[in-house]
């Protein structure tokens, strides 16, 4: 019977690169593609602050499945069971995050989903 000294994994691993002659890997690989800049990170951050509110993301949704993916603020306050002034506080910071887009007509005013919005959000993490 022959005894086998003990090796931890990483001490398994060194030894068996260098009986094969190659160079240990280093720990972490390079990066694949361009990382986010700090200042598009800031951007991206205020975007998903805005998303990131159940309300918030029930009007987007509510909006995005209206015909022409546009919605009056009168049909946006009782599907979230909320106030109108509570709704428009929302609105208008999704409007402000540029996610929707604002436009009065009478008295009423009617949010759209702003063309490309969603997808410019997610972009960023898509290939994560």
């Amino acid at each position: 019977m022959i005894e086998l000294p003990l090796l931890s994994r990483d001490a398994a691993e060194a030894e068996a690169v260098a009986a094969a002659g190659a160079s240990p890997a280093a720990c972490c690989g390079p990066l694949t593609r361009e990382t986010i800049t700090a200042a598009d990170a800031d951007v991206f951050a205020r975007k998903l602050k805005a998303l990131a509110d159940p309300v918030r993301l029930r009007l987007v949704s509510i909006v995005a499945a209206s015909e022409g993916q546009e919605a009056c603020v009168c049909d946006l306050t009782e599907p979230v069971g909320l106030s109108q002034p509570t709704v428009s506080h929302h609105l208008k910071i999704l409007t402000e995050a540029g996610i929707l887009s604002r436009s009065k007509r009478g008295t009423w005013a009617y949010f759209r989903l702003v063309p490309g919005a969603l997808e410019a959000i997610a972009a960023p993490l898509v290939n994560v």
